[in-house]
């Protein structure tokens, strides 16, 4: 059975999203993962207080890292979050190229391998 999701109401708040540019540089990420053969899946929430982005190894586990949009916390500690497997927060930033550096340090290791 398919979940049928309303249409926002008019007055109510908006839903934390990625910006385009956010999202092509995530989804660049993700497919160049693809190919190296670490991942095969991923699955992306858009609430009203957060936005997260989830890659999976397999489509049947938990998410290897998430990648996590939080707008209120962008004057504080930075909007931008990289969630590991268990919920522990690895880096947290105001710029996405330095939430990812990590990921894309990880696949340069893994294409020399």
């Amino acid at each position: 059975m398919s979940v049928v999701t309303p249409f926002p109401q008019r007055g109510a708040q908006p839903a934390a999203t990625f910006e385009r540019k956010e999202f092509m540089a995530i989804l660049d990420l993700y497919g160049r993962m693809v190919a190296a053969g670490n991942w095969k899946d991923y699955a992306i929430r858009m609430d009203a207080d957060v936005a997260m982005f989830a890659a999976y190894r397999r489509a049947s586990e938990r998410p290897e890292i998430i990648i996590e949009k939080r707008p209120q916390l962008a004057r504080k500690q930075g909007a931008f979050a990289l969630i590991s497997e268990h919920g522990q927060t690895l880096k947290r930033g105001h710029e996405l190229s330095q939430i990812l550096a990590p990921l894309e340090r990880r696949l340069m290791r893994l294409v020399r391998d």
